[in-house]
């Protein structure tokens, strides 16, 4: 498995809220997670590094090669309840972090099989010769809005309200987040990115930079130079896993 990893501010925002790492877990296994921070200038950026960093912590100390998917999965539910405890005590410490959270979505890849966490609006797509797929389910309004038939794909895309989200790491004391599990083969390709990408790239898009572009290590780079060409007004991360 190769990784490749770029965030960029966009051309709207001062300070870029999103965060990202990836961490070789084991010789066969592989974490990466994007976080998008809110909360204000001055501590969106503050929510969405502390939630990356103690998630990746928890992993590191609980993660062994020997766990069957649905273990790793309990692995990635209790590493998000620690990221969202610290968040949140966090946000009690000064008024300036009054508030604040991130969404985040992770990803520990073992072998033939991906285990993947979710919170917010951040999305995790698998992408192939076969098509696109997207393995998260975004926590937003928009979202409920078309699960009840409310609104269409389409409508939702422009819908004023998209960027209202119902779940967040750190807003509350208690969190729940979303686990999935997926089958891998050769020459699938897992994305991770934040709102900043999916908001101005369709998911066609999306597979035809990730499946049909030239080079896989310049991938994250193209679909950021996209949204930004298209006025990026939010910070843009893209986290590209080949297996």
């Amino acid at each position: 498995m190769e990784v490749w990893g770029l965030t960029d501010p966009g051309l709207v925002r001062a300070q870029n809220q999103d965060y990202y790492l990836t961490m070789r877990l084991s010789k066969t296994a592989l974490a990466c997670v994007v976080c998008d921070g809110m909360g204000g200038a001055k501590s969106g950026n503050v929510a969405s590094k502390l939630a990356a960093e103690v998630f990746f912590d928890e992993l590191k100390r609980s993660y062994r090669p020997e766990l069957e998917p649905d273990r790793i999965c309990n692995l990635l539910n209790t590493a998000v309840t620690i990221a969202n405890t610290a968040v949140y005590e966090n946000s009690l410490l000064s008024p300036d972090m009054n508030g604040m959270g991130t969404t985040l979505v992770a990803a520990v890849l073992t072998g033939k099989r991906a285990c993947f966490a979710n919170v917010g609006d951040s999305r995790a797509y698998l992408l192939n010769g076969d098509g696109v797929k997207r393995i998260t389910v975004d926590h937003s309004l928009v979202e409920l809005m078309v699960q009840r038939g409310e609104l269409t794909q389409e409508q939702a895309k422009s819908y004023p309200g998209k960027n209202f989200i119902t779940r967040a790491v750190g807003t509350e004391p208690t969190i729940e987040c979303d686990t999935f599990t997926q089958d891998l083969k050769s020459g699938d390709c897992i994305l991770l990115c934040t709102d900043g990408l999916t908001n101005q790239l369709a998911d066609q898009e999306l597979l035809f930079e990730v499946v049909h572009g030239v080079h896989k290590s310049d991938c994250c780079r193209r679909l950021i130079n996209i949204a930004r060409d298209r006025g990026a007004p939010d910070n843009v991360t893209a986290v590209l896993i080949a297996c």
